[in-house]
């Protein structure tokens, strides 16, 4: 048997996330479709961590085990040959057996993507957040550097409707880096809660417009209270997982 390690990259437009679903298609099971297709009968795969419907991927992992090995460069071309064009396999290698996709992980970085003007390219449409207003940008940095550090970060995630062992987490760096007028939203952290980023993200462009201080950004964390609507979620389409870190990261 052999085990297997494999980066996914994915465009969520028109699926339910990552996740299997019952009532929906999901990411995982295109890809275990494909598995199957190769291996003659089901297989698991284990992701890194769920994404909500319409989220994009750069570098998710997973890891699965299969009855019948495959040369990982030959497996790479014989699963994207099975997949649709909106899921790619990057890269795949032999993993060892103690390795798991999201028990293994260190960190992730998140990628969140806004267009400011006043028309938005069609093309960039399905991978960009519009937003019309000229943003602050000097006042978002202000505030994502508050989010740097170990919090209690209930006031910026939803509800995942099942019970947590703790809603804190650690934020490595949170940059806002702007090329014309795309601006691009750069998050490290160990871990993140049920849609942390885009609700960090939806309020350091509530602070852009002018709508929220800086300084708020600590109030609410300090207040350790649930989310309330006061926190906007940034719509799913501009969020990309970037990477999944296994080595500890100092930034």
């Amino acid at each position: 048997m052999g085990k297997y390690k494999v980066t996914i990259a994915y465009d969520g437009t028109g699926y339910s996330g990552w996740q299997y679903q019952e009532n929906a298609l999901g990411i995982q099971q295109v890809v275990e479709e494909a598995l199957a297709y190769l291996e003659g009968g089901p297989v698991r795969i284990y992701g890194s961590s769920r994404t909500d419907a319409g989220v994009h991927a750069r570098g998710f992992v997973g890891h699965f085990t299969l009855t019948k090995p495959i040369p990982p460069k030959n497996l790479v071309r014989a699963m994207n040959s099975q997949l649709p064009d909106a899921v790619r396999i990057m890269k795949a290698a032999y993993a060892p057996e103690d390795f798991d996709a999201r028990l293994s992980a260190k960190g992730k970085e998140y990628r969140y993507q806004v267009y400011e003007g006043p028309i938005l390219p069609p093309e960039l449409a399905p991978y960009w957040t519009f937003c019309h207003r000229r943003l602050d940008l000097d006042a978002m940095r202000q505030a994502a550097r508050r989010f740097v550090g170990r919090h209690d970060f209930v006031s910026f995630a939803a509800n995942p409707n099942r019970e947590l062992e703790s809603t804190e987490r650690t934020i490595f760096s949170f940059d806002v880096k702007k090329t014309g007028r795309k601006i691009v939203f750069v998050v490290r952290g160990d871990g993140f809660l049920y849609k942390q980023v885009r609700s960090m993200v939806g309020f350091l462009l509530s602070v852009g417009k002018g709508n929220e201080r800086p300084e708020a950004v600590s109030e609410l964390l300090a207040a350790k209270t649930p989310r309330t609507a006061r926190v906007e979620t940034a719509p799913s389409h501009g969020l990309f997982l970037q990477q999944v870190f296994y080595r500890d990261l100092k930034s």
